[in-house]
């Protein structure tokens, strides 16, 4: 029997959520990190760097396992590592070994994100499977919001190295869940056929799927806008418009908040409307908001309330565009669920990464180079949704 949509939503929310929240917790500490480890801001940046390019490469191995063996096994074993490197990364002397540790703390935590994915795609597909990630993301999206002003206030009573003792007790947490409110959604029949031969077969097959890889790479430049924000908006909202670590949090906030708000629609309004033309919509939404928020601020325009008031509008067209582009990427591939799901998750992370290096260059304590960075993930992801869907309608009329 399925489990109800609330009961796995919120454990799989809870679950994916882990890894993010030892993120946000994370940034407004990094500021403190620095002076404390006597690291300049690239090298605090690279710590950041290095946990999303663990993220991005350990989702190639979770995902096919979680087919070979089942979703809980690999799930237990990350939490466990993300547990580990998490009390190394509190105890860290220098910043050289607080990015190695990040690192692995990042390949603990991928298990995490990978695995609920292919969850929802082994219970559910379309309109109900919409339903199901979002409020998912309603879980998971809540961290955002608490995390930032949770790691801000322990930072400023308990210094930055409590934000890791208390994601050490959140992967404690993770395990007893998993242990006690998930069923095994990969029964051992279905895992009869997947083998690691079985496994590079099917990233060879998502690999040449050019409607696949279009979906997965507008999510892509979707998380990698939001990535580049992650990186900056530290130093940009804290040192550049001068607010404390609380203000930042509260401003973080109201974005997440925005992007959680939206999300929730996007199961009614693909019922309405159709999964494609609710990316179409929001994909459309999303780069026109950012490309004029990069123009006003070329045009001379650098005020706060501005960059808020736009980063609200403009994440809210992404909360509708990641959980249904992401289903719509699953749809076609139930069998290699997991494989599909972890191919997404590293080309995601790998693709926010590489933004994060190209952005970081060009930081100048201004807001431009993190808008600019925003700005062009948000149009490059617009022009892929283009060409997929009309890629996709040209195939639908050749095959009738």
């Amino acid at each position: 029997m399925k489990p109800s949509f609330l009961r796995t939503a919120l454990v799989l929310g809870l679950l994916s959520a882990i890894g993010p929240f030892a993120i946000d917790m994370y940034l407004p500490a990094l500021p403190s990190i620095g002076q404390s480890l006597n690291a300049s801001m690239g090298a605090v940046q690279a710590s950041l760097m290095a946990f999303f390019i663990a993220l991005g490469l350990g989702q190639l191995i979770y995902g096919p396992v979680s087919d070979m063996v089942g979703r809980k096994l690999p799930i237990y074993f990350g939490l466990t590592l993300f547990g580990i490197s998490s009390i190394g990364c509190a105890l860290a002397p220098d910043i050289h070994t607080l990015i190695a540790l990040r690192f692995v703390q990042g390949l603990g935590a991928c298990a995490g994100m990978v695995i609920p994915r292919a969850v929802v795609r082994d219970l559910h597909t379309g309109v109900d499977a919409a339903r199901l990630m979002s409020m998912l993301m309603l879980v998971f999206s809540v961290c955002p919001i608490l995390a930032p002003l949770a790691g801000s206030l322990m930072t400023e009573w308990a210094g930055w190295r409590s934000v890791f003792w208390t994601v050490t007790v959140l992967a404690v947490l993770g395990i007893v869940l998993l242990a006690t409110s998930l069923p095994e959604t990969r029964p051992p029949a279905q895992r009869v056929l997947s083998n690691v031969r079985g496994a590079i077969a099917a990233y060879g097959v998502l690999l040449r799927d050019r409607y696949f890889l279009g979906l997965v790479f507008i999510g892509a430049f979707g998380i990698s806008s939001f990535f580049a924000y992650l990186a900056n908006s530290p130093f940009v909202l804290i040192d550049h418009y001068g607010l404390t670590p609380r203000q930042y949090s509260i401003a973080f906030a109201l974005n997440a908040a925005s992007f959680i708000g939206a999300s929730q629609f996007t199961g009614r309004l693909s019922a309405r409307f159709g999964l494609l033309k609710v990316v179409n919509v929001a994909v459309l939404g999303y780069a026109v908001t950012m490309a004029l928020l990069l123009a006003l601020n070329l045009l001379g325009v650098d005020r706060l309330d501005v960059l808020i008031g736009m980063m609200l509008l403009g994440f809210g067209f992404l909360g509708l565009v990641m959980p249904a582009a992401a289903v719509l990427a699953l749809d076609e591939h139930g069998s290699i669920a997991g494989t599909a799901s972890a191919l997404m998750g590293t080309l995601q992370f790998v693709s926010g990464a590489t933004v994060m290096a190209i952005v970081g260059p060009f930081a100048d304590g201004t807001a431009r180079p993190m808008i600019a960075g925003i700005a062009g993930c948000a149009l490059l992801a617009y022009a892929i949704a283009r060409a997929t869907f009309n890629g996709k309608r040209a195939r639908v009329v050749a095959e009738a």
